[in-house]
């Protein structure tokens, strides 16, 4: 894999509808117990407009791009038995609620190599948004062993 290659790598925006059933299936799932995340009514009595996305769960809305969402790694010849997860981030900068439309724009913002070469690292940056206003700015970086 060349460095330069995967700094070219640019994702087409798309769109997701959060979904209250997924909401609460992932608080479920995650060990939320705060009734603001199943319960619409408990929601709206502490100050929400409904159901708030739990923590990490923008990561789900990610992957849901269009085709296969890991297919740019082949595309490096990458192969996918020797990727590792490296580092997950998410700044917040805003709140958002199941009905809410996000749109996830991604790309490899970096590219380097430790270990002469034996690890490559390769981070992916996401910028979250709801009608052109940010809500989130994700970072993932995978590992790639020789």
């Amino acid at each position: 894999m060349r460095l330069q290659d995967a700094l070219s790598v640019t994702f087409p925006p798309h769109d997701v509808v959060v979904e209250r059933g997924r909401l609460r299936f992932f608080a479920k799932v995650t060990g939320q117990d705060d009734p603001v995340y199943v319960d619409v009514a408990a929601a709206t009595r502490a100050g929400h407009r409904d159901l708030p996305v739990p923590p990490t769960f923008l990561f789900c809305l990610e992957m849901e791009q269009p085709g296969d969402p890991l297919a740019y790694m082949s595309d490096l010849g990458v192969d996918l038995r020797k990727v590792l997860h490296g580092e997950q981030r998410f700044d917040y900068h805003a709140m958002a609620y199941a009905g809410d439309t996000l749109t996830f724009s991604s790309r490899i913002t970096d590219a380097y190599e430790k270990k002469g070469g034996k690890l490559t690292f390769l981070v992916r940056t996401t910028r979250v948004t709801r009608a052109g206003t940010p809500v989130a700015d994700l970072s993932s970086t995978i590992v790639v062993t020789s």
